[in-house]
Parts: structure tokens; C-alpha cells; sequence
């Protein structure tokens, strides 16, 4: 069975930027990838200067923001940045995820309350959708305002994702977004929570059926304890965000290492296809290893799939 893989680099630890980066979407599309993503990370290089970097050595691949906080960018700051990095990798290949990042980072790092997340959310695609499409933009909410003209006309809108995983972003994202960006999140979470809140908001809201795409971890290995040691340590953050630990509970996990998906060529391939034929479009693949050689064979094992 083949899939929608795309290569989802960053969420593992590691940050690619300039030449490096360039080199490694260009192995992605060469190998066949539907897509690449990367994190805006609290650190490091700028995700969406990133991609428009990449984008202009690189063409032929969609290429994405998994995902940029909302908090730090006012939305049509947002929208004017995506606009420009659209205008600059051409052909509407840009995909602009955003979310709402973790309580710890926007209050402790940058100071901002993180009060009533959903009504911010709201807010800000009431004014980054119609920004991004070049519409002349009023709003005024509670939390946020903006007034704009087209920002650059001309320039086709980026797809809109949003990083949603409780009912009400859920909710949110199938009424005012393209899709969701998920982690962490299983097939029974899919299939009895994320699917039927998303697409049935969608649905009313008379939109076409959102596209879910999900991030995995995937390593390609015979040693799997070894592997799961490894994802325990890599991805422990992850087990201890409210948002992220609520939906290992849904899927009763104990941790991170139990939604990674480590095993051999044939066990790697079998539980993707399960995401697929579950509604996944498009899976985000995380690889990781201790070694190099590790990510090189999962490399080849998911090539090997799309």
C-alpha cells in the first residue's frame, strides 16, 4: 500500500538550517516524499525564513510549518511573512501550520499570559485566514485586532493548518482551517475522537472534509528495546505536556515510546498503513535512532512506502 509520507525534521531534536537544510529537502523529493516539515522551535533558525530558503533551491515539494506559535505574532505579521515565503518558493507550495505552543513557553519564556486559548485561537484565524487569501481584513475581538488591505495580491494563499487535539480546537480547526497538524495521537484517539469532532465542524460549517495529517516517530530497526529506550529518552518532553499527555491517556499509553513506531521493514510499514486506512492523509514522519545508520534505513524504509 502506498502513502502520503512526508519528512517531518526537527521534532527530534535536531534543527537543519541553510545549505544543510537545502541538501536535505532535496534528498526528500529525490526519494520521492509528498512533503517536508519543520518545527518552530523556541530555539534555533526561523521555520518559515526555512523554508524560503529551501523552497527557492528545492522545487516540486510541498513544503510546511509544523507548527508556529501563535502567541509571539500578531496574525497579520503572520499572514505578511507567510504571504512572502509563498511568493518566494512559488507554484502555492507552502502549508502554514500554526498552534498554540504550551503554557511553560509563552508565559515563561515569553511572558505572555496564556489566557483563554481557544478564544485566541478564534481570534486569530478570524484574521489570518482572510489575510492569507488577500481579503481586506476588520476585526475586533476580545483579545485581538486586525485591520489590514491585501497584504501582497497576487500571491496564492498558503494552506492553513492548525495544531489541534481537544474537542474544542477541534471544533475550531474543522470551521475555520484546511486541516490539523496532530502528535502523539493514536488510532482509537483517530478514530473515536479527532476524525468525527473535526469532520463533523467542517460539515456544518459547509466546508470540504479537513485534511489530518500526523506526526510519528519512526525508527526502522531489529533491536526494538533498544529503540524504545532510545524514543523514552528522545521524546520524554512530550509524555509531560498536558496537551500531549492527554492524548496518551486517551490511547492509554504509558509514554512516547509506546506511539513510536519501531520495528523492521515489514513492522514499520504495517502499522503506517494503519494510520492511513484509518483517514490519516498525510503522515509526518519523525525519524530517529541512536545512530546514523538508524536514520538512514528509515529513510529507505519509508522511501520505500510512498
Amino acid at each position: 500500500m502506498l502513502m502520503d509520507i512526508g519528512i517531518f525534521y526537527g521534532a527530534a531534536g535536531t534543527l537543519l538550517s541553510g545549505d544543510d537544510l537545502v541538501d536535505d529537502v532535496g534528498q526528500a523529493k529525490a526519494s520521492g516524499f509528498s512533503s517536508y516539515w519543520i518545527p518552530q522551535m523556541p530555539w534555533g533558525p526561523d521555520a518559515l525564513t526555512s523554508l524560503a530558503i529551501a523552497g527557492r533551491e528545492v522545487p516540486d515539494i510541498e513544503l510546511g510549518t509544523g507548527v508556529v506559535p501563535t502567541w509571539p505574532r500578531h496574525p497579520l505579521a503572520m499572514a505578511q511573512q507567510a504571504l512572502t515565503t509563498a511568493a518566494l518558493i512559488g507554484d502555492g507550495r507552502l502549508s502554514l501550520g500554526i498552534g498554540l505552543a504550551h503554557k511553560p513557553v509563552v508565559e515563561g519564556q515569553w511572558g505572555i499570559p496564556f489566557e483563554k486559548p481557544v478564544r485566541h485561537a478564534r481570534e486569530y484565524l478570524e484574521i489570518l485566514a482572510p489575510a492569507l487569501r488577500n481579503d481586506k481584513t476588520s476585526f475586533r475581538g476580545e483579545t485581538l485586532t486586525g485591520r489590514s488591505p491585501a497584504i501582497m495580491k497576487g500571491v496564492e494563499a498558503p494552506r492553513l493548518y492548525v495544531a489541534a487535539l481537544g474537542p474544542q480546537m477541534l471544533k475550531l480547526t474543522g470551521r475555520l482551517a484546511d486541516g490539523t497538524v496532530l502528535w502523539m495521537t493514536g488510532l482509537q484517539t483517530l478514530a473515536g475522537h479527532t476524525l468525527p469532532v473535526l469532520r463533523s465542524a467542517a460539515e456544518e460549517a459547509d466546508r470540504p472534509q479537513p485534511r489530518v495529517m500526523a506526526g510519528i516517530p519512526v525508527l526502522c530497526t531489529d533491536d526494538v528495546d533498544a529503540g524504545r529506550l532510545f524514543a523514552a529518552k528522545q521524546f520524554e518532553v512530550y509524555g509531560q505536556l498536558p496537551s500531549y499527555r492527554a492524548m496518551l491517556d486517551r490511547e492509554g499509553l504509558a509514554g512516547p515510546e509506546d506511539f513510536a513506531v519501531i520495528g523492521n521493514e515489514d513492522q514499520v510499514a504495517t502499522r503506517l498503513e494503519e494510520y492511513s486506512a484509518a483517514g490519516v492523509d498525510t503522515i509526518m514522519a519523525v525519524e530517529f535512532g541512536p545512530e546514523a545508520e538508524d536514520q538512514k534505513r528509515t529513510r529507505a524504509c519509508l522511501a520505500s512506502l510512498v
